[in-house]
């Protein structure tokens, strides 16, 4: 292969953020796992079931859950307290080619202990193919998920936070 025709990394095309939150991980943990917290950060409605298999579903629009939301997608591994992993779909621009794929694109969340009772949250969000509508979708959700984290810092450490554009 040529240096023109070689494929990007794949690792390339992974969104990855970081939180750094003012409280253990178990705290952290359950922010991404409660229906209420998730609520007061994230989305607008949750419904969660923490365990594998259990439904991972947030909606943004409640009138529009079938445009605005992560209807149908699932955990796919949990460690109380350390990781949760679980399907992920795009809003109504990006829902006909994200939402139909095999697989969906994956979320995962590790929580680390971090220096005085903190918890560093890492998000690696992965599964973008490499065609043009999936890299606009992907650099969507790298600016969605980097003001989501804002709005999660914000509110677990007390500081204001930027104007926030919505994960949806």
């Amino acid at each position: 292969m040529s240096a023109e025709t070689t494929l990007q990394p794949s690792t390339d095309r992974i969104i990855h953020t970081v939180a750094h939150l003012n409280c253990g991980a178990r705290r952290a943990f359950e922010l991404f796992t409660r229906n209420e917290l998730l609520r007061s950060w994230l989305a607008l409605s949750a419904e969660v079931t923490p365990e594998v298999g259990g439904k991972y579903e947030l909606f943004w629009e409640p009138n529009e859950r079938e445009n605005y939301s992560t209807i149908g997608c699932r955990i796919t591994a949990l460690e109380a307290d350390r990781f949760l992993s679980f399907e992920w779909k795009g809003p109504k621009q990006f829902k006909q080619f994200m939402n139909d794929a095999d697989p969906l694109t994956h979320v995962v969340v590790f929580f680390l202990p971090a220096e005085g009772g903190a918890t560093a949250v890492h998000l690696i969000h992965s599964g973008w193919r490499s065609a043009a509508p999936w890299e606009e979708a992907r650099r969507w959700f790298e600016v969605s998920w980097r003001a989501a984290f804002a709005e999660l810092e914000a509110q677990v450490n007390g500081n204001p936070g930027p104007a926030q554009l919505p994960v949806r």
